[in-house]
């Protein structure tokens, strides 16, 4: 069942007609929001991820804190499911502390990023997920990976790239990809992937988006618990 924000989306793409596009238009797409982002120092989101996939670990809607810090501070806070677990990368041994919610919290546990527990979709582990790896990975979906297909509306506010490209996080894997980019901030706001027939696969959805606004470097390591 589409989300509205999907629904909203696809229909705004399907009522506007393609623009002529080129490999100079995405070389100047992407490059605008590389600028864009060498200007970020943090940025924290609350992104709603929706899976549709057949695997049953990622058919589910997520909701979630997601702050980032430069050059590789990530911390996400669960709302739904699982609300009040908390996750940190990296510890003092490169490794993801998982904060289990609750009583649960004093089993905390320290992962490798590529543990399957940490995948947030098949192939992509939490270390993977800022918008910087987003921006590299929509540059490779236009050039290097590029599968063909390629559509292109501006709507008001945003520009929505369609295309045909391979999976980065799972090579060999063909995925229709929109990607729609915030033409203020030039920096992507929603991604929806589907297979090769047009299945969606996974929706996420960056809202209540807050750029530089000085994330302290305390919130990224798990405090330990006062003694009396």
């Amino acid at each position: 069942m589409f989300t509205a924000a999907v629904s909203t989306l696809i229909l705004s793409v399907l009522c506007n007609t393609a623009l002529a596009w080129s490999p100079a238009d995405s070389e100047a797409l992407v490059a605008r929001m590389e600028a864009a982002y060498q200007q970020v120092h943090d940025y924290q989101t609350r992104l709603v991820i929706t899976g549709f996939g057949k695997d049953d670990a990622f058919r589910s809607r997520q909701e979630l804190m997601y702050r980032f810090k430069k050059p590789n501070r990530i911390r996400i806070d669960f709302i739904s499911p699982h609300s009040g677990m908390t996750i940190l990368y990296p510890t003092s041994e490169e490794k993801v502390l998982l904060k289990p919610p609750g009583w649960a919290s004093m089993f905390s546990l320290r992962l490798d990023s590529r543990h399957s527990l940490l995948e947030v979709s098949p192939g992509q582990q939490i270390n993977r997920t800022d918008y910087g790896v987003l921006i590299a990975n929509i540059r490779h979906s236009l050039t290097d990976m590029f599968l063909g297909e390629l559509e292109v509306q501006v709507l008001p506010a945003r520009t929505v790239v369609r295309v045909l490209s391979d999976n980065p996080f799972k090579r060999g894997n063909p995925t229709r990809y929109i990607f729609a980019i915030d033409d203020e901030l030039s920096l992507p706001v929603h991604v929806t992937e589907m297979d090769p027939d047009g299945g969606l696969q996974r929706t996420v959805d960056y809202r209540d988006l807050k750029i530089n606004s000085g994330l302290s470097e305390a919130i990224f390591h798990l405090l330990k618990p006062k003694l009396d």
